[in-house]
């Protein structure tokens, strides 16, 4: 039968010469004496067959190097240790454990989720991802030291995408309460230009509350953290959202500047390894620059969705469900009921596909030339 250590060192899937180059590195860094690896070899086969058990600086060495607990390693609880401080050691201990392949691995995650958002929507992913969020949240309320600026930095961008998918989901509260954890996480991070960008997400949930004066000054407030800061992609964004709240609350002109400024802003490569999150290449500037038209009624707004929808990667199906809304808006505001219906029934089918519950809403207020409401 298989002791607890040994138990807990095969399912991390560790050999017994990895185990001791960890806990050798591991005091090394605590400054703790330890015998050599040729003596830690016969002592870790004896304190996993239980002929021996471990001492004091030898338990601490292995709850750190496995992220568990006294119990779940079998050893004895410290005498007289308080439950809740022995519950906290535990938690530090787990903390201590991350290291920037461990950020690396969080990282990559959300990078995975971005790309499944984007082709399957919200529905499959944001459980998974408010899990990912809580653990790292949890992670960096107990790590110190020179990973939990890293640590916050993953925390920003879950939480920004959990944001955006809540919204999509038309959940608003769910929504402004990410953000309010990615703009904190931004801060902690140090980064300005996360958390102007978490601070400008945070506005379309104003949009779609219908507070666009409130959103107008957020993105205002918004490109002010960065204060000429940020890089040319960031600030071509940043433009490009003030435009849309500027259209949202009626500013056509202001709007329409706005996106000049983001075309003029614009990186001849518009990518940026430290904002993976940003996408105004290919055709991703002209149909949110189009959204804008067809939010003032502009009759540019059809050429402009029409040349970006044919552009838009195929990768991109919430981004297309998007734009295909904004089409149907923008014809039956030209009064072609034919193509307001056409466009109505393709968002529709791919906003079901996605279960995008804000696309489904913007469809179900759609009113058709004519006066009635799209049943399509």
């Amino acid at each position: 039968m298989l002791t607890s250590l040994q138990a807990v060192r095969r399912h991390l899937g560790y050999t017994a010469t990895q185990v001791i180059d960890l806990v050798t590195r591991r005091a090394d860094a605590l400054n703790l004496p330890i015998a050599n690896k040729a003596s830690l070899k016969t002592k870790l086969s004896r304190w996993e067959n239980g002929k021996e058990q471990p001492s004091q600086i030898y338990q601490r060495l292995f709850r750190e190097i496995y992220g568990r607990t006294n119990t779940e390693l079998g050893f004895p609880d410290e005498p007289d240790e308080d439950p809740e401080a022995a519950e906290l050691r535990a938690r530090l201990a787990v903390a201590r454990t991350v290291d920037s392949e461990t950020v690396d691995v969080f990282r990559h995650q959300v990078e995975l989720a971005r790309q499944v958002d984007r082709r399957f929507g919200a529905l499959t992913q944001l459980d998974q991802l408010r899990d990912q969020i809580d653990q790292v949240h949890q992670l960096l309320s107990y790590r110190a030291g020179p990973q939990r600026p890293a640590l916050a930095r993953v925390l920003v961008e879950a939480s920004t995408l959990a944001g955006w998918q809540a919204l999509d989901r038309a959940a608003l509260g769910q929504a402004w309460t990410h953000y309010e954890r990615a703009k904190a996480a931004a801060r902690e991070a140090d980064s300005p230009a996360l958390l102007a960008h978490a601070t400008a997400e945070q506005a379309f949930v104003l949009i779609d509350l219908d507070e666009t004066t409130a959103a107008v000054d957020q993105l205002a407030h918004a490109r002010s953290i960065v204060n000429g800061t940020a890089t040319p992609l960031l600030r071509s964004w940043l433009a490009a959202a003030q435009g849309e709240t500027l259209a949202a609350a009626g500013h056509a002109d202001d709007a329409r500047r706005a996106f000049d400024t983001a075309s003029d802003l614009l990186p001849a490569d518009p990518v940026d390894p430290a904002l993976p999150f940003l996408f105004l290449g290919d055709s991703h500037l002209d149909r949110w620059r189009g959204n804008a038209l067809a939010r003032v009624g502009s009759p540019e707004a059809i050429d402009q969705l029409t040349a970006a929808l044919a552009r838009l990667p195929t990768d991109f199906v919430r981004a297309r469900t998007g734009l295909l809304v904004d089409l149907a808006c923008a014809h039956a505001a030209a009064g072609d009921r034919d193509a307001a219906l056409t466009h109505t029934r393709q968002a529709r089918r791919l906003a079901t596909q996605i279960k995008s519950d804000r696309q489904q809403r913007r469809l179900n207020q759609l009113v058709l030339p004519g006066g009635s409401a799209t049943a399509a």
